[in-house]
């Protein structure tokens, strides 16, 4: 629950536990959200901008800032951010993602299976 004047996602100062300073390596999908964003935010493109990567993170409500990682909290803002500027459709965004899924391992086994 947040504090009177203060926002879900503002964790300054609040005890968090220790801070783990170690690296890890990025799964593919990481580094291709991570390369996706610099696409769409260059100097060329500037479809979006930090400032509103920021907004659609801090948009996101304190339920699923919680339950998302680092990452799905920039997919879920990028998808916000071009659904909001027409740029894709959430019919075009729907059917991609099914074709997506149809393509795992996993529906392929329930479609051998079924």
């Amino acid at each position: 629950m947040s504090e009177p004047g203060r926002m879900h996602h503002d964790m300054g100062g609040r005890p968090a536990g220790p801070v783990d300073h170690g690296q890890h390596d990025h799964v593919l999908w990481e580094k291709r959200v991570d390369a996706l964003l610099m696409l769409l935010s260059n100097n060329t493109r500037r479809i979006i901008t930090v400032d509103e990567l920021r907004r659609g993170i801090e948009e996101l409500g304190a339920e699923a800032y919680s339950r998302l990682t680092y990452y799905e909290r920039w997919v879920a803002s990028v998808t916000h951010n071009l659904l909001e500027k027409g740029i894709i459709r959430a019919d075009e965004l729907g059917r991609k993602m099914a074709e997506i899924e149809a393509r795992s391992p996993e529906a392929r086994s329930r479609k051998e299976a079924g």
